[in-house]
């Protein structure tokens, strides 16, 4: 596993959503209220336009074409069928790490 790091976990609070873009691709972490934080591909699986400031501490909606996922697990809600790739997560330091390329 190769992680990479992309903040520092107090700079992330429950309810919230924050981007990132790297070198692998675009990546978001997602806290969803009275959930856990997870770690999940940061564009739309439709067309590929980043999920930007799109969550209300629940679902994320894509603001191009309202495609709505689960804040908790990354599942398609409208329209099912489809779900946001969700990569492994850690705490090291007190710094979030993902790993963008496990399978």
């Amino acid at each position: 596993m190769s992680y990479i790091t992309l903040c520092k976990h107090k700079n992330i609070m429950e309810g919230e959503l924050a981007a990132f873009s790297t070198d692998e691709g675009e990546v978001m972490l997602v806290w969803p209220d009275d959930g856990e934080l997870k770690a999940f591909q940061g564009t739309c699986p439709h067309q590929d336009v980043p999920l930007w400031n799109t969550f209300n501490g629940r679902i994320i909606t894509c603001q191009f074409h309202q495609w709505v996922f689960d804040g908790r697990t990354g599942k398609g809600l409208n329209p099912t069928g489809c779900e946001l790739k969700q990569y492994p997560l850690r705490i090291e330091d007190g710094m979030v790490q993902v790993d963008l390329n496990a399978d």
